[in-house]
């Protein structure tokens, strides 16, 4: 069997897309396993945000396209970027073992974010950690900054930034944790639904193709992913407004979903954490609760 697996040409998504690659030949020596990069409207215009061009779509779209045209077999992205709903005809496999989920701090001299001077400027193209930023240093200023990690590095020092964030996963699978200077813990900041995940994508009907690649799935990862998938997609799936989700498994069994929800013009954003036995019912318990706050107006902290 030959296998052509889809990728952005990005540095992060080539070293995932050769990961999941080599993890795949070494198991199945009797197949050949190709890579072919794909370039989606999110790679190509960079000088827009992302609620600009068509939001999370615009990374995977062309991919998913090739899957559906039997361009190709597999796909291999950030489960962060995809869309709460694909097309009719593809699926995912299960998820495998989960980076680190969460989001640091690059700093250009500070050694942590209470060293930071009064107004420092730090650079993100996401809402979502821009609110939550805010919360935790409201005199910060933020700018925006798009592309790839190398990108944002040098910008931070052309523009002489006081620090960026970016997602310490792709920094790990880049071999750059060197730049890290503070993890930035799930209570203070909540990740982006499935962060760390990565998202392998097929056709539904490659029954196949899909048990060799579920040969490798973290039952306890997929079942976090699931929950955070599920909490997005109760909150009215792909909108552009910020949105963090952050499961964990307890001792007792149950999944605990860490949440939160802003508004788009950043003057509110409400946490909330539930617990349920099953990774739908924390997630419906989380959109409830944010629900309420919201309909509240009450700018909430997690409970």
């Amino acid at each position: 069997m030959q296998v052509v697996i889809g990728t952005r040409g990005s540095k992060l998504a080539m070293v995932q897309a050769e990961y999941v690659r080599d993890r795949l030949q070494e198991k199945y020596p009797e197949d050949v396993f190709l890579l072919k990069t794909i370039k989606t409207k999110g790679d190509r215009v960079q000088d827009r945000s992302l609620s600009q061009i068509g939001g999370k779509g615009v990374f995977v779209r062309e991919i998913e396209k090739q899957l559906l045209e039997g361009e190709i077999q597999l796909a291999v992205h950030s489960m962060k970027d995809m869309p709460a709903e694909m097309p009719e005809g593809l699926c995912f496999a299960k998820s495998w073992s989960r980076e680190d989920a969460r989001d640091v701090l690059v700093l250009r001299e500070a050694a942590s974010l209470e060293d930071l001077p009064h107004n420092a400027v730090i650079g993100t193209g996401s809402k979502r950690r821009a609110l939550q930023l805010l919360q935790l240093r409201e005199d910060l200023r933020i700018v925006d900054i798009r592309g790839n990690v190398d990108t944002r590095l040098a910008r931070m020092e052309r523009e002489k930034l006081d620090g960026i964030v970016l997602a310490a996963a792709g920094l790990n699978r880049l071999g750059r944790a060197e730049v890290i200077t503070q993890y930035l813990e799930p209570e203070q900041m909540i990740p982006a639904p499935a962060q760390g995940v990565l998202a392998i994508q097929l056709c539904a009907g490659r029954k196949d193709l899909l048990e060799k690649v579920n040969a490798f799935a973290d039952e306890e990862a997929d079942r976090i992913t699931r929950a955070e998938r599920t909490f997005v997609q109760e909150m009215g799936g792909d909108c552009t407004l910020p949105v963090g989700a952050y499961a964990s498994v307890l001792m007792d069994g149950s999944v605990q979903l860490l949440a939160a929800f802003g508004s788009e013009d950043g003057s509110k954003l409400v946490r909330v954490r539930s617990v349920g036995k099953t990774a739908s019912e924390a997630a419906k318990t989380a959109a409830s609760g944010i629900r309420e706050a919201l309909v509240a107006s009450t700018v909430g902290t997690v409970v």
